[in-house]
């Protein structure tokens, strides 16, 4: 559906003054052919090729340089290719008939083709309204349920400790509160996902790079998911000498994040999770992968487009879509693969400029 509409698309690029320029240009460039050849075709074939012309600008452009394109090809035509040439006048009544019908027919033609465009407009106008409200149900639905979760629970434990203060002993606190922190924790991590979403969306995630040591960043977001990673075994590797690299830590933190969380949602309790970091060829190659059941080839495809989620598997279906891009923010790539052993594989390669790339090139210089 989607070639169908592409047409639309150009002519409102291109400003309304470059428009006529360019439909003169064509309706010029085409006569001055036929005229070259004017011996070997007949007017009928001039005729032809300047409606073709014209239907060709119409499929682009606004009505109104269409409308003058159209008067500008009869006029060119008359005088041009009817006999007697170099002059406006229409030596026999055939021949007024004739162009008398080359204009009706451009302006019909022109007119059709504009109100065709139109209706594709329209069309592609109630396809996308469709298409937004079916992503705002889905959201909406999908944080109905995974926004309610985690304010239940936090409702739930914050009034057992404001009604029963004296009733609970030092543990039955100490859970309420890690309770609460634990939501609170989803919460802010379903609202982050959304304003992350927002702001690749509208367009204005810059990275801010500076030098960053990996491993410790992974260390750190290890730090953060102790509670969802709680019971596995996972194994870091780092490249030997792995110099510091040049990135932005917070989207760079958040998408290594998402791919561990990820994992650990999709995965039986208990399977290893591994994370290699290193460089290849300039680039920094980071890669997540875990020893649970894989992906299915046919969404392979599918696992980072918006909303998306696998099974019935809790989220707002929003975490791999921002992994993809953040990376792409960083002009880098992320691939999905399954593991011949078994489990998914994300690689991730990042064109990152490395500290020792920089040593170098002062000790040479």
């Amino acid at each position: 559906m989607q070639d169908v509409f592409v047409t639309p698309f150009i002519g409102s690029r291109i400003g309304r003054p470059r428009q006529y320029l360019l439909s003169i240009l064509s309706v010029c460039l085409v006569s001055a052919v036929c005229f070259l050849f004017s011996s070997y075709i007949g007017v009928e074939v001039v005729a032809f090729l300047l409606l073709l012309t014209l239907s060709l600008i119409a499929m682009f452009f606004d009505i109104l340089p269409v409308l003058l394109t159209a008067l500008l090809s009869a006029l060119i035509w008359d005088y041009f290719f009817l006999l007697p040439r170099y002059n406006l006048r229409v030596g026999n009544t055939e021949d007024r008939i004739l162009l008398s019908m080359y204009f009706v027919i451009a302006l019909v033609n022109a007119v059709l083709t504009y109100k065709i465009r139109q209706i594709e407009k329209i069309a592609r106008q109630k396809e996308e309204k469709a298409k937004t409200l079916k992503l705002y149900n889905t959201l909406l639905n999908s944080l109905s349920h995974e926004f309610r979760t985690p304010i239940a629970t936090i409702i739930g434990a914050t009034d057992n400790l404001l009604e029963h203060p004296g009733r609970l002993s030092g543990d039955d606190s100490k859970k309420l509160l890690t309770e609460i922190s634990i939501a609170s924790l989803r919460l802010n991590r379903h609202v982050e996902n959304l304003l992350n979403m927002s702001r690749l969306e509208s367009g204005i995630i810059q990275p801010k790079k500076d030098w960053h040591d990996v491993h410790e960043m992974i260390l750190s977001i290890l730090h953060q998911l102790e509670e969802p990673l709680a019971g596995r075994q996972v194994t870091v590797s780092i490249g030997d000498g792995l110099p510091l690299a040049r990135l932005d830590y917070g989207l760079m933190e958040q998408v290594i994040y998402n791919l561990l969380h990820n994992a650990a949602l999709y995965t039986p309790p208990g399977t290893p999770i591994f994370i290699n970091a290193d460089r290849f060829a300039g680039e920094l190659i980071l890669v997540v992968e875990d020893d649970g059941p894989g992906i299915p080839e046919e969404e392979i495809t599918r696992v980072f487009d918006k909303f998306y989620r696998r099974g019935r598997i809790g989220g707002t279906g929003l975490g791999l879509s921002i992994v993809k891009g953040f990376v792409e923010a960083h002009n880098g790539a992320i691939e999905l693969t399954n593991r011949a052993s078994g489990g998914a594989c994300f690689t991730i390669s990042l064109p990152a400029c490395f500290s020792v790339e920089i040593e170098e090139e002062e000790y040479v210089s």
